[in-house]
């Protein structure tokens, strides 16, 4: 929701981390892979009931999701990058839900799956929208960092930064955080197929 204007305060820093990747030679691929596989290391964590090293591992995560963009626009920005930082990025976050899950079956279970279902329902409308969007040259927002235009919504970014940060801090009221979310994504959904109804012709 404050994603664009939250960029200011975001890029500064990212861009002097950036740059010292890219002066001993680290690509942004590289980061991608790690940070997502710093990240998937939140299962693990979550299932063994350590949820503040997950929030650690998460918050990497997403430090080095938006530092490779950083160095790509510094070095050379490629459809590959973008592809693995999509696909990668969504993984990553159906892994959170799952790790609550496994914390915890018989609390959590329920609310993750709700959840990793929302996730597929905001993701889906998110993907959709950007690919015709860009087929038709339409510039459907003011985020023109990323690798396409994209409309944005209730829940993106920082939204989803702070749930985790909160689920992670108070795992007790994962069940209820997540269906307040998972409602707050599925509003971002609807909003965007009606914006791609009335759009799309």
């Amino acid at each position: 929701m404050i994603d664009a204007q939250l960029r200011q305060f975001v890029d500064p820093p990212a861009d002097r981390l950036a740059s010292w990747f890219v002066a001993r030679g680290i690509n942004a691929d590289q980061v991608t892979l790690v940070g997502f596989f710093v990240g998937m290391l939140v299962v693990p964590a979550l299932w063994l009931g350590w949820p503040l090293l997950a929030l650690v591992l998460a918050l990497v995560n997403r430090v080095a999701d938006g530092v490779d963009g950083a160095i790509a626009r510094r070095t050379e920005t490629t459809d590959r990058g973008g592809f693995l930082d999509i696909c990668l990025d969504f993984f990553f976050y159906s892994a959170v839900p799952l790790g609550f899950a496994l914390m915890d079956p018989s609390r959590n279970a329920l609310a993750a799956c709700f959840l990793i279902f929302s996730f597929v329902g905001s993701g889906t409308s998110f993907l959709a929208f950007a690919i015709l969007a860009e087929k038709r040259g339409e510039l459907t927002d003011i985020r023109v960092h990323k690798s396409f235009y994209y409309l944005g919504g209730l829940t993106e970014g920082f939204e989803t930064i702070l749930f985790f940060v909160l689920i992670c801090l108070f795992p007790d009221g994962f069940w209820w955080m997540a269906l307040i979310f998972g409602l707050m994504a599925w509003i971002t959904a609807v909003t965007r197929l009606i914006a791609g109804w009335q759009l799309f012709r």
